[in-house]
Parts: structure tokens; sequence; C-alpha cells
């Protein structure tokens, strides 16, 4: 079984092989993905993952019962999903890559 420190690393691994994403401490503690200087959320210790989307995606997400409302701001666009183990990364891993769609600029087509 991965240690959780592990678990953390695969993620972060993951994210920052995408392009221009990059990662830097959390102002509350953990670590913070960036991509173009906007955040895509942040992971405290190795245990939750917090990330803001628009509202509507946000009630989908909370809806579907595998995400809670943030933590700390419950009404918010935050989400906040606690990882248990090595078989949540494949979801956070998700939940990163559709706020890095959302953030990521859209290339015009020329």
């Amino acid at each position: 079984m991965m240690s959780m420190s592990t678990v953390l690393d695969s993620i972060k691994k993951e994210i920052l092989s995408w392009p221009d994403v990059l990662s830097e401490p959390h102002r509350f503690g953990g670590l913070e993905f960036r991509v173009n200087k906007r955040e895509m959320g942040h992971i405290h210790r190795d245990k939750l993952a917090d990330l803001p989307f628009p509202m509507e995606t946000r009630n989908k997400l909370v809806n579907s019962g595998r995400v809670s409302p943030h933590h700390v701001l419950p009404e918010s666009g935050w989400i906040s999903y606690w990882i248990k183990g090595e078989k949540d990364i494949p979801f956070v891993i998700e939940l990163f890559k559709m706020r890095y769609d959302f953030l990521r600029p859209k290339h015009s087509l020329r």
C-alpha cells in the first residue's frame, strides 16, 4: 500500500506534467497548483483537495455525492474532497483536469 505522501507525489507528478502548470506552497498550508497565474486548486497535507468551480459545476459535483461543499466556505463555488488513499488518485486528478480545462486559454483557430 502506498503511503499518503506517495499518493500526493503521484497526483503532483501527473498535474505538473500538464502544460503551463506550476505548484507553490499554499497560503494556508499544503500545495497549490496554478495555471497561467490562476489557482486550479490546492491539497492540504495529503488528505484534502480543495478546488473552485462555477456554481453550476460545483452543484453537480456535490449532488453526485463524490465531493463535499468546501469545509470552510460551504456556500461558495469551492468543493472539498477527502483523500483516503491511492484509490482516490484518479478522481483527484480528474477534478484538477476539469479545472485545468476550464482555466486553460482557448487557442483561437486561425
